[in-house]
């Protein structure tokens, strides 16, 4: 384990990240014979190519370019989202997502896109995940799944379910479980509380 303490070019935790990748930021995968991939998408499909028996893209060849355009409008997108809900899978915070929806446009906006997508895909798969079985597209949307739940964010009653069922798929729930074992606090990251809750 790396710990994050700063965005820093010379903190401690970008300068064991330059060891390894070239920009300094995780994820980063290093394969067994010493190949480094960076990229959370380029990541996503060497994994797909080196397991195709556990189809971590859809089989359907159409499904599958639908999940591919999920990830990658996740992998450049839903900023405001990112920048006004920060990631914390230990925090309960409804009064802070109640005040980011009142002021912050984006955020609506990139709520209201998330809703339609995972509608839409649902209802073209049957669930119980976007593409019909746990896919790569389900594990790029945990994240925000997590922000959801922490800002208590409202979403429909079939996309509150769908995100019911990311939290209890067996690889999110032990990142999570990890995540909450960690008890790692930065208050810079956290400026809302004082102190480990």
């Amino acid at each position: 384990m790396v710990r994050f303490d700063s965005f820093d070019a010379d903190s401690d935790f970008k300068r064991t990240l330059a060891a390894v990748s070239p920009t300094a930021k995780v994820p980063v995968l290093v394969a067994d014979h010493g190949l480094v991939i960076w990229d959370t998408l380029a990541i996503a499909e060497t994994l797909a190519e080196q397991f195709p028996q556990h189809a971590l893209w859809p089989r359907d060849a159409d499904a599958r370019a639908r999940a591919r355009s999920l990830c990658a409008e996740m992998h450049s997108g839903f900023q405001a989202l990112r920048s006004h809900c920060g990631q914390n899978i230990e925090a309960a915070l409804p009064e802070v997502g109640a005040r980011v929806l009142a002021e912050q446009p984006g955020v609506r906006a990139d709520l209201d896109r998330l809703i339609a997508m995972w509608s839409a895909a649902l209802q073209a798969s049957g669930g119980p995940f976007l593409f019909g079985d746990f896919s790569i597209a389900d594990a790029y949307f945990a994240p925000v799944v997590g922000r959801l739940r922490t800002y208590a964010l409202p979403v429909p009653a079939e996309i509150a379910a769908y995100g019911e069922r990311v939290w209890a798929a067996p690889g999110v729930a032990a990142w999570v479980a990890d995540a909450l074992a960690e008890r790692d606090f930065l208050p810079f990251e956290e400026p809302y509380r004082t102190q480990p809750g």
